[in-house]
């Protein structure tokens, strides 16, 4: 019975870990100008500045992270993959919480209280996904979708057609 045990939790991890998120097609890579992150929300455009647009890479701990990032004057849209592994489809589900997105309306005189909303979110499995088409020593390009849901009030924001081509800090 002991080893029954056993080789039920390994089996339990080994699914767990395979089955965490990345899908090695990373699709087309969208159509955003060099620089920027471009989508809609809720149908209206989104399209960042240049000098607002970002994307970082780090590791750590045996592990890297991608952070992308695109803001205007009034809104702005964030994703971090922890654990990236390159090129290739990140789902944004509630059960891998270290692959998040963002999208934000900050409020310059009362920056605390800026309406987010956020992806993933409990209970509803799959909401979006990051896809990375290509990455170079200078850029990261790809495309995004996702739902994300107020962290303040339960409002559900809609972010498709989401496309970047990010300069790597």
């Amino acid at each position: 019975m002991k080893n029954l045990k056993k080789l039920l939790l390994l089996t339990i991890v080994f699914a767990s870990l395979i089955s965490c998120s990345k899908d090695d097609d990373g699709g087309d890579g969208g159509d955003a100008a060099s620089g920027i992150i471009k989508a809609k929300v809720d149908g209206a455009q989104f399209s960042s500045m240049e000098i607002t647009s970002f994307a970082s890479k780090t590791s750590g701990g045996g592990q890297n992270t991608l952070a992308l990032q695109g803001n205007t004057a009034s809104q702005g849209i964030s994703m971090t993959i922890f654990g990236y592994e390159g090129v290739g489809t990140y789902e944004l589900k509630d059960s891998n919480v270290f692959i998040t997105a963002t999208y934000i309306e900050p409020k310059v005189s009362d920056p605390t209280n800026s309406p987010t909303w956020t992806a993933p979110y409990q209970d509803f499995g799959v909401v979006g996904e990051i896809k990375i088409s290509e990455e170079t020593s200078t850029h990261i390009i790809g495309t995004f979708i996702f739902k994300a849901k107020s962290t303040s009030n339960g409002s559900m924001k809609n972010i498709t057609d989401g496309s970047f081509n990010l300069k790597k800090q």
